[in-house]
């Protein structure tokens, strides 16, 4: 997927926390540590890094005509199997505390959570969303 598909999607998938521009996949996709797995249909994508054997899931999206699918599932499935690929002994994420699907998804995939960040994010509506940090572990 082109930066320009990768925030299109996103921008059809979040309102919290706020889209990513075209800009920003970009640049996170001149990393060496960064890496992208997508569906062949680009209905669905995840970006993560690996750094020092700690994996992070910077972003994952899915569009909203194409939930319930199993298509979340499948790409944290894949970030997990690059991540652990690149030497990753852990992977961790933020998610907004208000996002209860995305919650559930991560406790059925194994995330935990180990930590919670007030005021992470902005609603659209101005209002603080608090962030939780979930980890995995790979070993």
């Amino acid at each position: 997927m082109t930066p320009d598909q990768l925030a299109a999607l996103h921008a059809r998938a979040f309102t919290t926390p706020a889209p990513w521009r075209a800009g920003s996949f970009a640049a996170l996709l001149d990393s060496p540590h960064v890496f992208l797995t997508a569906d062949a249909d680009h209905r669905s994508f995840a970006l993560g890094r690996v750094v020092a054997g700690e994996a992070e899931l910077l972003t994952l999206a899915t569009d909203p005509a194409c939930r319930r699918q199993g298509l979340a599932r499948a790409r944290l499935d894949a970030f997990d199997a690059e991540a652990r690929a690149r030497g990753a002994e852990r992977a961790f994420l933020e998610v907004a505390e208000d996002n209860a699907a995305a919650r559930a998804l991560y406790a059925a995939c194994g995330w935990t959570a180990q930590g919670r960040r007030p005021g992470y994010y902005v609603a659209p509506t101005g209002a603080s969303v608090a962030a939780l940090i979930l980890c995995k572990s790979f070993a």
